[in-house]
């Protein structure tokens, strides 16, 4: 993947470091209006955008740096929401883009969306459906919108939003662009999984190390350690396969015909992980990092969470499956190692 400059990624650490010791732990899921206020004076939350339409013009190895560096500091903001999914759809759209706060959300055949992040909270909501066999997609003012509250697992804004599609008037936009806005989506999701996974090994090390038991620190013990270093394995699996997909995005701008089959990968590779890191981080941490006053629950709840949003792992799976049927015995090999 392309590097991305030190300075910036040590700037995006330091705002989210400084934002967290500034706010307690039942604050990081809600919105914040100075926080969002600092990254939009710092060029943040329009990353991506293009220059010419108020954006900083970056590409997606900055952005997933900018979503790197907000979980693994346990930071809950709608960056991915706005700058990779919302604006991205509206300057593919070809409809202006302003400061406003905004989400995105895909209607179904009775105009609702499930699962819908931080509806709540923001300005408008970039709102697909679809209509006699096209793709529409219309920027709505979130009053215009019928919003129930809701959360994910991890206590984030996810909310239900329900519309009248006939009372909506949206530009056709084609199907390869709400297939590319739900593989952004997804790996967005798989880049947060990551720093969750990432920061769960920190913290494991760092609490086998120091802590004493019979005598002794726990990473003495050989069960502590091989609890360890899967997690370790499990993390570095997963991040490879979601730096491979990412890098394959900014390579051919979200157009490589193999990209599906990265983006599957890599959430397959994440979501298996997560299990298996989550069980072990909190056997080493014991009844310690089952409590609400450790952090630990902050990452292991968010990695959960994140793993089933823009498709379950199973549904992953069943993609990697399909792709390897259709590849049969003698694609096999190049599938795999493309």
């Amino acid at each position: 993947m392309n590097a991305v400059d030190r300075e910036l990624t040590d700037m995006m650490a330091a705002v989210f470091a400084r934002h967290r010791e500034q706010h307690p732990p039942e604050k990081i899921a809600t919105w914040d209006d100075g926080l969002w206020a600092q990254l939009s004076e710092l060029g943040l939350t329009r990353l991506t955008g293009s220059a010419d339409l108020g954006g900083s013009g970056a590409g997606w190895a900055e952005a997933a740096e900018l979503l790197r560096a907000a979980a693994t500091h346990g930071v809950r903001v709608p960056l991915a929401e706005h700058d990779l999914l919302a604006c991205r759809l509206l300057e593919d759209a070809g409809l202006p883009v302003d400061d406003e706060r905004r989400t995105v959300c895909l209607l179904d055949h009775t105009g609702t969306a499930r699962g819908v992040p931080w509806a709540e909270e923001v300005d408008r909501v970039v709102t697909v459906w679809h209509h006699g066999g096209a793709c529409l997609v219309a920027d709505v003012p979130t009053a215009e919108l019928r919003i129930t509250h809701g959360v994910n697992s991890a206590g984030e804004p996810r909310d239900t939003v329900t519309a009248d599609p006939h009372l909506l008037t949206g530009i056709t936009v084609p199907g390869t662009a709400i297939e590319r806005l739900w593989l952004r989506g997804a790996l967005a999701r798989g880049v947060q999984v990551c720093a969750a996974l990432d920061r769960i090994l920190d913290m494991s090390v760092t609490h086998a190390v120091e802590r004493v038991q019979f005598g002794r620190p726990l990473a003495k013990f050989q069960a502590v350690q091989t609890l360890v270093a899967d997690i370790a394995a499990q993390a570095s699996l997963a991040r490879a396969a979601t730096e491979a997909a990412v890098a394959a995005a900014v390579r051919t701008d979200w157009s490589g015909e193999e990209l599906d089959f990265l983006v599957a990968v890599a959430r397959s590779c994440a979501g298996h992980a997560t299990s298996v890191v989550v069980r072990n981080a909190h056997q080493v941490h014991g009844a310690m990092g089952a409590t609400l006053e450790h952090r630990l629950h902050e990452f292991t709840g968010a990695a959960l969470a994140w793993r089933s949003e823009f498709g379950s792992v199973r549904s992953w799976d069943d993609k990697l499956t399909t792709a390897a049927m259709a590849a049969a015995r003698d694609g096999l090999w190049p599938l795999i190692t493309t």
